[in-house]
């Protein structure tokens, strides 16, 4: 068995958990032009390179509805929850619903909450790492404090809500990283990642061909409602 140097005791890895709220990173590396580099965040935030071991990395995320019209979006979707899994991470998703023309929500702000206070009381982590803006897990911060784990936020400042960096012990700012990401065209922005390291932008839909002398018109795109709230 392995015996612990009283001599360096003080120089032993923290344990950290980091849950992330896929849809509120996304939108704030889209809005910054860049593609989510998945692989580099998780490096960045309990890496080698970090003086941390990482117990688990938990990614939320919502999926487009279960009917026809979204079933292409889904299949990328889940293509992509598919790329997470194979390279470690533990991907917990939600089945969206559908809401106004050309959106849909899933909220997962409830299932991550939860998960935090149980896998925190069975796993034990020295650090839990929300990645988010979300003010709404301002008191799941405080909750978490109160058992004793550190609490740390990683997001940019322009998402970053007040409530939730007054509750947390630390906030890591993203955007250094975020400027180390591909960039992305902006404009043809769509809700589903693709399945390779970066939750970047697919490219546009084939144009549907018609008959000879009409116009071709591009397929509609589908996005999500945004999930990012910031709010006070």
């Amino acid at each position: 068995m392995r015996t612990k140097n009283p001599n360096t005791s003080s120089l032993a890895r923290a344990r950290v958990l980091v849950l992330v709220d896929e849809s509120n990173v996304g939108s704030s590396v889209r809005t910054a032009g860049r593609g989510l580099d998945w692989l580099k965040l998780r490096d960045f935030l309990a890496g080698p390179n970090t003086d941390r071991d990482l117990i688990e990395m938990v990614v939320y995320a919502g999926l487009p509805p279960a009917i026809p019209a979204w079933q292409e979006e889904r299949d990328k979707k889940n293509k992509f929850v598919q790329w997470l899994r194979a390279n470690g991470f533990m991907v917990v998703t939600k089945d969206g619903s559908p809401a106004e023309e050309g959106h849909y929500k899933a909220n997962v702000d409830v299932m991550m909450a939860i998960d935090a206070l149980e896998l925190s009381l069975e796993m034990r982590p020295d650090v839990v790492i929300l990645v988010t803006g979300d003010a709404d897990f301002a008191y799941l911060a405080i909750k978490l404090r109160r058992h004793g784990i550190r609490v740390e936020v990683a997001s940019v400042s322009a998402n970053l809500g007040h409530t939730l960096k007054s509750a947390a012990n630390h906030v890591i700012d993203l955007a250094g990283l975020f400027r180390t990401f591909e960039m992305i065209n902006v404009r043809d922005a769509k809700t589903s990642p693709p399945s390779n390291a970066r939750s970047t932008i697919a490219p546009p839909q084939a144009r549907t061909p018609t008959g000879d002398g009409q116009r071709r018109q591009r397929r509609p795109r589908f996005r999500p409602r945004p999930q990012n709230k910031s709010h006070l």
